[in-house]
């Protein structure tokens, strides 16, 4: 590995390292061994993330100078404290400016298997000792290994694995069609998925989960690049489409298509095909009962959530690749089901061109990994590669666009988690990750659902520096998860951006600000009323909770989008669907208005802000487009 940092750089970062985590009897102090860890995690990121770190490290060092005439490094360790300490609270660019140098370090110092190991949490599991390849992984093959151009010609071609290219794809290829798919990422399976949160972030998500939405407040959205797309590092949950919003896109968009009676069929069938349930009292943990009790005490529904993984025995690993293949993420239902039935596979190619004869299209331009120009032509081309890169996709080939709105309506369901210290240690490491609903508040467009994550993951989410993180990072172990997504009414925009990233912008309004402030209402209330000691949050000025009136302090306080951190897994609506082709991008089976043969099967195409994890409508969705495809060429 060369090396990342010079010897300057490696001793400032030690420096930085040593006061932000200084250790305590349980977990070690970071210091020229969390350098090295930080070093190896930036080897693998691009250039262009190396010199961002680089130059906030630097900004970080030489911040002090101004007024206390030394930089950082070169202060006393009280005087390095109080400095970080400043910038917890401190302006928006500066609070940046910590987490970008902070939270990598975070999370690299306590990725150790003994840290893991003092908190009650595994490291990572061991592949199977056997392990016997099915039969359908012989119709995949491997990009890097084409080296030589090809010419092919099939009925349709399908260009991404996830939700909703898996399912179409599995239903044109038992219609009797030839299908060939293609994937940007690798195939793995269950040999591969360790749970080792680095390693697998290096494997499976784009841009190693830093995909990030700009705008009045940065949110991260991560996606994934293998085959299974983003349902190999979700959590599983499978909720249906609500009704109301089936009946709204029928009033709002025209699609009588999409009612409740005439789709929901599609749902039923999906829920079936991946034998959904609900979680296991057994496998829900902790987090179950504490919010449980919480619910209970305030008279709230609760219950568990329903998800696709019936065999799950809660190793807590779903964001990484289930290791017991119990989460029938697309990898391992949709694409065997494809590939039985006689489908093809390439992974680690890159669609670059749709190919148009006569205006329509008819294929796909593609380079796989090992260099090789490959020319696909098909009788019909189904898009989906996700809301977020479908867009670029289009804009750079100035197609479907006569409406102007592609990758316009952009809605994300911004979330926010939250912890709360219980007085006894609990089973957070080991439990269903997102096993748990607080219920009841759709019309308040508010989404509760359970969320562990792992130590690593855990430190890299708070701001704070020195005893008070300590303070924080030893009760992990005595910690539950919770968290809430918004059904938005905030819009963003996904632009062509550099590199062939996609640019995505998004702007929280007023209201959702608000719905933010009741999610956190409710969530704390839940907590206390379920024996919480202390709540953690990630707001600005409010970042504990010791009692009900701390809440009442936040209440009656305004807050701004930029003191808040929040994520989001949901990127919809960016090629929406709809009857009318001035407003929507693809009409109601999926086909663009301005394109004949190509269509668009992935989250962009789903009409407004759903309010629910959408894998399930999406795949509903893409089933259905499938069914009206071959139809059409049969």
């Amino acid at each position: 590995m060369n090396p990342i940092f010079s010897p300057r750089e490696r001793k400032i970062l030690a420096t930085i390292a040593e006061t932000t985590v200084p250790g305590s009897e349980k977990l070690p102090r970071a210091g020229a061994r969390t350098v090295e860890q930080v070093e190896e995690f930036l080897s693998v990121v691009p250039p262009l993330f190396q010199g961002g770190f680089k130059a906030a490290l630097w900004l970080l060092e030489l911040h002090t100078l101004p007024r206390s005439l030394r930089p950082l490094s070169a202060m006393s360790d009280e005087a390095r404290l109080r400095a970080l300490e400043g910038l917890v609270n401190g302006s928006f660019p500066e609070r940046q400016l910590l987490r970008v140098v902070t939270a990598t370090l975070k999370a690299a110092h306590f990725h150790d298997p003994a840290v893991y190991a003092a908190l009650g949490a595994t490291f990572q599991v061991e592949p199977p000792v056997s392990f016997e390849v099915p039969r359908w992984t012989e119709l995949i093959m491997d990009g890097g290994e084409v080296t030589s151009d090809e010419e092919l010609e099939c009925d349709v071609v399908v260009v991404g694995s996830g939700a909703g290219g898996a399912a179409a794809a599995k239903t044109l290829a038992e219609a009797g069609l030839a299908v060939v798919i293609l994937e940007e990422g690798a195939y793995y399976d269950r040999r591969h998925f360790t749970g080792n949160t680095i390693a697998m972030q290096r494997l499976m998500y784009r841009d190693l989960g830093g995909v990030m939405a700009l705008g009045n407040v940065p949110i991260i959205v991560p996606i994934g690049r293998a085959v299974g797309g983003t349902t190999v590092i979700n959590s599983g949950t499978c909720l249906p489409p609500p009704a109301e919003v089936l009946r709204s896109w029928e009033r709002e968009h025209g699609l009588s298509h999409f009612s409740p009676e005439r789709f929901l069929p599609y749902v039923e069938r999906v829920q079936e095909f991946l034998e959904v349930g609900p979680s296991e009292a057994k496998h829900i943990g902790d987090v179950g009962r504490v919010i449980a009790k919480g619910c209970d005490a305030l008279g709230l529904a609760h219950g568990p959530l329903p998800r696709n993984a019936p065999g799950c025995d809660a190793q807590a690993r779903c964001a990484f690749g289930c290791p017991t293949d119990a989460k029938k993420s697309t990898n391992v239902s949709f694409i065997p089901a494809a590939l039985r039935a006689n489908a093809f596979l390439y992974t680690r190619t890159t669609a670059e061109a749709v190919l148009i004869d006569e205006g329509r299209a008819a294929g796909i331009i593609a380079r796989t990994r090992g260099g090789a120009r490959l020319t696909l032509r098909s009788r019909a081309t189904v898009l989906a590669m996700g809301a977020l890169l479908t867009p670029p996709f289009l804009l750079r080939h100035r197609l479907g666009n006569r409406s102007l709105q592609v990758g316009r309506n952009l809605t994300i369901h911004p979330a926010m988690g939250m912890a709360a210290e219980m007085d006894h240690p609990t089973d957070g490491f080991r439990s269903v990750p997102q096993g748990y609903a607080i219920e009841g508040f759709f019309n308040e467009r508010l989404l509760f659902e359970g969320g562990t994550a792992p130590p690593d993951l855990m430190v890299a989410s708070t701001h704070e520096v020195g005893p008070r993180f300590m303070s924080f990072a030893d009760r992990m172990d005595h910690m539950v998860l919770f968290g809430f997504a918004v059904k938005d009414t905030s819009h963003g925009q996904v632009f062509q951006g550099p590199a062939g990233r996609p640019l995505i912008t998004y702007f929280l309004n007023r209201e959702d600000r608000e719905r933010i402030r009741r999610g956190v209402e409710i969530l704390t209330r839940v907590f206390f009323a379920g024996g919480a000691r202390r709540v953690f949050l990630p707001i600005r000025g409010f970042e504990l909770f010791e009692s009900e009136a701390d809440l009442e302090r936040f209440l009656r306080s305004p807050f701004k989008p930029r003191d808040l951190d929040l994520t989001a897994y949901h990127p919809l609506g960016t090629t929406r669907l709809g009857v009318d082709p001035r407003r929507s991008v693809v009409g109601p089976s999926h086909e663009l208005h301005d394109l004949p043969g190509l269509f668009i099967c992935d989250g962009g195409a789903i009409p407004s802000s759903l309010g629910v994890n959408p894998q399930i409508t999406i795949m509903a969705m893409a089933t259905r487009a499938g069914e009206l495809l071959a139809e059409k060429l049969s």
